[in-house]
């Protein structure tokens, strides 16, 4: 497992922030994924054999939010 903090941008509310969190832990391969609003960043704990940093962040745009 490998932990990676994103920056999530596009975020106003608490409800944006789970929303993101959701978006993240429905990929296979994520075993914990949490998102701050007051610091616009997601803590992510992944497999790295399964998903990429890359289709994590391409995960949030999906979702809506960009990420740096």
């Amino acid at each position: 497992m490998e932990t990676t903090t994103l920056q999530v941008r596009g975020m106003i509310c608490a409800g944006c922030a789970r929303g993101a969190a959701r978006a993240l832990q429905k990929m296979n391969g994520v075993a914990s994924a949490e998102v701050s609003l007051d610091t616009g960043e997601a803590k992510v704990t992944f497999d790295p054999t399964h998903v990429s940093v890359a289709q994590l962040k391409a995960a949030l745009e999906i979702a809506g939010y960009h990420s740096g």
